[in-house]
């Protein structure tokens, strides 16, 4: 088989496992996808409720800087939680085909972002209701997507391959994503934030690519040196850790399942 048509084969394995996740996530849901656009204007009313008179005096615009953090941060647990079962989930397909076990892994990491492009459609409307005038910044969005994304599936790699061997890193990273929400900003200015804390935040790579989106399509302004350099090495460095680990671990996972 010439690397043209397993690419081919590949693709395609891909958008079958994506429609089979799409149909199993929303399963009895009359709404079905619908939820990926209702899901961010609900939780951006509640918390709006709730903190926009807390945050209006340092917050323009509450309800648009908590959705920009929440979208991503729901993009990257969603990604992150369903890849991490993935090797396990599908242990019948993977004693019997083929293909490169990564895929399984990919398509959740992938399903998640598709659900990030359906969320932009409430996230757009949202900035029309807002009156958020366009700016030429927001051109930069796709790379802070893109940047989030690779860190996500090398972090998925990671997870996936844990779980197989350690189950109960499953509760032990829901314990570590509410500490890790906390540390990324999404409801609060970090600039209230002082000492040792505030610079943990500033190096959370959730929060510089939460920080580097809200710069690009409140503000209309560039990420800094620093912030272009911090967005691509969390992306790259996490995806190479990952995809390393990952296949130095494939022979003991097909074992251990």
């Amino acid at each position: 088989m010439t690397a043209s048509s397993q690419r081919k084969q590949h693709a395609f394995v891909i958008r079958q496992l994506t429609a089979r996740e799409f149909k199993r996530k929303y399963t009895r849901s009359y709404l079905g996808v619908v939820w990926s656009v209702l899901n961010p204007l609900l939780s951006m009313a509640v918390l709006s409720l709730i903190f926009s008179q807390l945050f209006r005096r340092s917050i323009e615009h509450y309800p648009i800087y908590y959705l920009t953090g929440y979208i991503l941060w729901q993009t990257f647990t969603g990604a992150t939680t369903s890849a991490m079962t993935a090797l396990v989930d599908n242990k019948m397909l993977l004693l019997k085909v083929k293909f490169p076990m990564e895929l399984f892994v990919l398509t959740r990491a992938y399903t998640a972002l598709i659900n990030l492009a359906y969320s932009l459609v409430a996230y757009v409307v949202m900035l029309l209701v807002f009156q958020i005038s366009p700016k030429w910044t927001m051109l930069l969005s796709p790379v802070v997507f893109l940047c989030l994304f690779l860190f996500s599936l090398g972090l998925s790699y990671l997870l996936s391959v844990a779980y197989v061997f350690f189950g109960d890193v499953k509760h032990l990273y829901t314990v570590v994503l509410t500490l890790w929400m906390y540390c990324s900003a999404i409801f609060y200015p970090v600039e209230q934030i002082q000492g040792f804390i505030r610079a943990v935040i500033e190096t959370n790579p959730l929060y510089v690519y939460i920080h580097c989106l809200r710069k690009a399509v409140m503000l209309g302004t560039l990420p800094t040196y620093a912030e272009w350099l911090q967005m691509l090495l969390w992306a790259f460095g996490m995806l190479a850790a990952g995809t390393l680990l990952f296949r130095k671990s494939r022979n003991r996972i097909m074992q251990r399942i």
